[in-house]
């Protein structure tokens, strides 16, 4: 699988010409899928934002409205009640998954109960675009300060990669993204680790990874 973490989406040519280059053909040739689960596990969200994530009402050309060929929605909490051989075919038969942000360890939950978690081994040409906790499962911790389904839970995550997310750092009037909090987060966490902005996204295509950003980001290593 060919992974694009972003913080806010596909918000400049940057990280556009990186997802085109992922899909190997442009995304008006492209099906898409949108996962907005996470959402449902973060308290900030309602009916109403997943409604405008879907609708592209929000984010305009940023993720949804980025101008696909088809987009259709996988609502991973109704895979359990539905059978396998019904699902899966829709999901190997996207260019992309589009996952939207919210709760990790929420989406993380349902990403394992649906089934989609041991899937992701053989979705080999499949694009990955994240969105802030769309992005933040799939690293190995996500830090107490981002818990707010359980918030006395533990942290960990997927672990397809080697490092940790701090998204939406310095976004305007959220007072706990700064670069301060950045460094206070990092140094709970093991290993490597990135703040990134919503101008700033990280490329991971067959075990490589690439920073794109045309904003700020800094990187963390313990």
């Amino acid at each position: 699988m060919k992974l694009l973490l972003t913080s806010g989406g596909v918000t400049n040519d940057s990280i556009r010409e990186a997802l085109i280059g992922m899909l190997g053909k442009p995304i008006a040739d492209s099906d898409a899928l949108f996962i907005p689960t996470a959402q449902w596990g973060q308290p900030a969200c309602s009916p109403q934002t997943v409604w405008r994530s879907t609708a592209a009402r929000d984010d305009d050309d940023r993720l949804v409205g980025l101008g696909w060929k088809s987009v259709g929605v996988l609502e991973l909490t109704a895979l359990p009640s539905l059978a396998e051989e019904r699902w899966k075919p829709w999901v190997r038969a996207a260019d992309v998954l589009l996952v939207d942000g919210g709760e990790a360890r929420y989406l993380w939950t349902w990403m394992r109960q649906s089934g989609l978690a041991a899937m992701l081994p053989e979705l080999a040409d499949t694009v990955w675009v994240g969105v802030s906790a769309g992005s933040m499962v799939m690293t190995p911790r996500v830090g107490t300060e981002f818990l707010d389904w359980q918030p006395d839970g533990p942290d960990d995550t997927l672990g397809l990669v080697d490092f940790s997310i701090f998204p939406h750092l310095d976004y305007p009037g959220w007072s706990q993204n700064t670069l301060e909090a950045a460094r206070r987060w990092a140094e709970r966490i093991p290993g490597r680790a990135y703040a990134i902005d919503d101008q700033t996204a990280i490329a991971v295509v067959d075990g490589r990874v690439e920073v794109i950003s045309e904003g700020h980001w800094e990187q963390f290593d313990r």
